[in-house]
């Protein structure tokens, strides 16, 4: 029989150091608000999502603009304690058209050592500040995150090409949960194994009788390698459930994208500072355009953690070559739609013209593939054929688009010439439907804007067989819905997919939908006609990929993306 002591029942190195008490008192509640919201799945939020006055302040906006503003043509000073840079680096140009002009510390890959040994010394005294701390000074960082989120949102802005209210709503508060949301992981795994416990093993004299402790130590120094589309939303999680298990940070931004991150590191590090830590624990390692730091960086024996979000290319690389690291990839996919029929035409054409283009489908959960059956589909104004439908969506897009000065709220602006060039070839993978047409922007003349692209083409074609990243859409004419299903499975099985809808007034046909993407891996969205669209995904509520196709190996967030960032070492005496 195994016994435990009375406080072996604590979560795992409770025992907080005195200087944090009060940190870990403060954020007690919201970190069990987060416990709880993961467990139920139902709406929680803790960081709002308008930029209202009434919520924020009223001086937040201009004063997060200013913030912004200041960054622009100097270097980045508030890094400039970090371990000796080789100099400082820069080239981030707004898709809007400015030059930010921001330099950043620079690391090469003869500089590694330095860098690393330094995060390494940071790790023990963080370590020893046991789970439940390392929770609260995580929620402080992003608290402190969410103060800034108006000056984030003109950094994604200008990064990215997002528009202004999807940036603050996408790489503020909605990155903000999710990074809260993987602190909460992180503790419950943590709290998994007990501090101490005293085994005894009856026998025929006296038990056996051992104390038992079990150390949660990190596995090594986390590498988040930055995306150029959304820098805070795909990194926070992995950034924050490294932190919040132990382990140290190198931050690698996309070159392109470097502002919003470096934002982040400098708030981690004065949190650190602040409460006794060493800054160096959370570390920025810019580099230039094409540099390549990411791969000698992976490599390194140091880095036991990498989290990547990006082209299939290099996170294949990643997941074959990084083995002393346990990898976390989000790659490309070919996000899916099957049109059965609908009792709501006009609902689903305009849900489907807004994903197409929201942000001009750069987003790894835009959808791509439209099956539709080449005999049309019934809806609630009749019988459309194929060619009916695909106008019907076209219209939908062109009422969405068709005034300049509206589109760019929601189209945003192309984050590289690759992106335009697909646009504006889309007329030549198959029959053009909707070509993409350029928007003048009327703030930023020099932005380059693109409309959705919609392409007909028959289901034994290969143009929709490899993802088209950007504002382009395939209709995919098919015998039956039986077989948009089976192509359906088979694309995302081999290919991967991030998100999945299905549209359908008969409840056979949704269920075998169900049956469908769950045999290829993929989350399924049903009848979206409303304000919920499947390119969005909430927070403490759906899980963003599933890690059972190849488009992601893990999942935002679980269980399984906090529990491999740290491992336990036990001791054990004779009572």
């Amino acid at each position: 029989m195994t016994t435990t002591s009375p406080t072996a029942q604590s979560a795992q190195n409770s025992s907080v150091p005195p200087r944090l008490s009060e940190l870990v008192d403060r954020h007690r509640e919201v970190i069990d608000q987060a416990v709880a919201a993961i467990g139920s799945r139902e709406f929680y939020s803790r960081y709002p999502e308008s930029p209202s006055p009434r919520v924020y302040g009223e001086d937040a906006a201009r004063a997060g603009e200013a913030a912004y503003s200041a960054h622009l043509g100097k270097r980045y000073e508030a890094l400039a304690d970090q371990p000796a840079p080789a100099g400082w680096v820069g080239s981030e140009v707004s898709p809007y058209g400015p030059e930010l002009g921001i330099t950043y510390p620079h690391y090469g890959e003869g500089d590694l050592d330095e860098l690393l040994a330094a995060v390494r010394a940071a790790v023990p005294a963080w370590r020893d500040a046991g789970a439940q701390a390392r929770a609260a000074m995580c929620v402080e960082i992003i608290d402190r995150i969410n103060a800034r989120s108006f000056e984030m949102a003109h950094s994604v802005m200008h990064t990215t090409g997002q528009a202004f209210v999807m940036a603050f709503q996408a790489a503020g508060p909605h990155a903000q949960d999710r990074a809260l949301e993987a602190v909460a992981y992180a503790l419950v795994e943590q709290r998994r194994v007990p501090e101490q416990v005293v085994w005894s093993k009856p026998g025929k004299g006296e038990p056996l009788t051992m104390t038992k402790r079990f150390h949660i130590v990190p596995r090594g120094i986390g590498l988040v390698i930055g995306c150029n589309t959304f820098p805070t939303w795909n990194s926070y999680p992995g950034l924050f459930a490294s932190l919040a298990t132990g382990n140290g940070v190198v931050v690698k931004p996309h070159p392109r994208a470097v502002l919003p991150l470096a934002i982040t590191v400098e708030i981690a590090r004065e949190v650190l500072r602040e409460n006794g830590f060493d800054p160096n624990l959370v570390v920025l390692a810019a580099e230039e355009d094409g540099e390549g730091l990411a791969k000698p960086l992976a490599l390194r024996p140091e880095i036991g953690i990498i989290d990547y979000t990006g082209g299939p290319t290099f996170g294949t690389w990643l997941e074959r070559n990084a083995h002393q690291a346990v990898v976390y990839t989000e790659k490309a996919g070919l996000n899916t739609v099957v049109v059965d029929s609908t009792d709501n035409l006009k609902g689903l054409t305009s849900n489907l013209a807004f994903s197409f283009s929201l942000y001009s489908g750069q987003m790894c959960t835009a959808p791509q593939n439209v099956y539709v059956p080449r005999g049309g589909v019934d809806t609630d104004q009749g019988h459309l054929s194929f060619d009916e439908f695909a106008e019907a969506l076209a219209t939908a897009v062109q009422k969405l688009t068709g005034d300049d000065a509206k589109a760019v709220g929601i189209l945003g602006a192309a984050v590289n010439r690759d992106i335009v060039s697909r646009a504006d070839g889309a007329g030549s993978l198959g029959r053009a439907v909707l070509p993409s047409r350029s928007v003048t922007h009327p703030d930023f003349p020099d932005a380059t804007v693109r409309t959705p692209a919609l392409v007909a083409v028959d289901a034994s074609d290969e143009a929709y067989l490899s993802e088209c990243f950007g504002p382009v859409a395939f209709l995919i004419a098919t015998d039956s819905t039986a077989e948009s299903l089976k192509r359906f499975v088979e694309t995302v099985r081999e290919h991967g997919a991030m998100t999945a809808s299905v549209y359908s007034s008969d409840e056979s046909v949704l269920d075998a939908a169900e049956q469908a993407a769950m045999d290829a891996g993929v989350a399924l969205s049903m009848n979206l006609t409303g304000g919920v669209f499947v390119n969005q995904s909430a927070a403490f509520s759906d899980f963003h990929g599933t890690g059972a196709n190849p488009a992601a190996n893990a999942t935002l967030t679980d269980g399984h993306y906090v529990s491999g960032r740290f491992r336990v070492v036990q001791s054990r005496r004779h009572a």
